[in-house]
């Protein structure tokens, strides 16, 4: 964990959740990305679920706290397991599809559980339709914050490794 590589990944797993105290639009917010990024890049796979869910803990204890509070961390912990699958695949097809995976994931289980509630919508089939489309610009928004932030992150780690070679994943020795 003293490693420059580590300082440079944790540097911007920071910066990227502290973005989300700025005002910006509902659900374009670094989380998901940073959840990606975690999984594909923190070797501790501990840490790449503590991280995004310590940030956005922290950021909720500024922000609010909420009852749908479980469902939305168990969304973020998915993603990382989708950042899991990145670990040999970082590259921008792969990056960005986990991305959209992971935001589809988020609006799928978030609105079900918003649904499934029965205080916004009817609990037939017309609200739970009800409940998808009007959550069709929260999509939206992480959709753009995924994809930016992933591009971010993977890009600055990128940079960082093409600039200082030991920011640079160690290669392991064929035998």
């Amino acid at each position: 964990m003293d490693s420059p590589r580590f300082a440079i990944i944790a540097g911007l797993i920071l910066a990227a959740a502290a973005s989300r105290l700025l005002p910006h639009p509902p659900n374009f917010t670094p989380i998901g990305a940073v959840a990606l990024f975690g999984g594909a890049c923190l070797a501790d796979r501990r840490l790449a679920f503590l991280v995004p869910l310590a940030a956005m803990f922290m950021s909720d204890l500024v922000l609010g706290l909420h009852r749908g509070m479980p469902v939305v961390y168990l969304c973020f912990a998915l993603m990382a397991c989708l950042g899991f699958r990145l670990r040999c695949h970082r590259r921008p097809l792969p990056v960005a599809a986990a991305a959209v995976a992971g935001a589809l994931l988020f609006y799928l289980v978030t609105n079900f559980a918003v649904w499934s509630h029965g205080k916004l919508y009817p609990l037939t089939l017309d609200g739970l339709a009800a409940c998808y489309v009007a959550a069709v610009p929260f999509l939206q928004n992480m959709l753009l914050g995924n994809l930016g932030y992933a591009a971010l992150l993977y890009g600055g780690l990128a940079l960082a490794e093409r600039q200082f070679p030991t920011v640079r994943e160690p290669q392991l020795a064929l035998p």
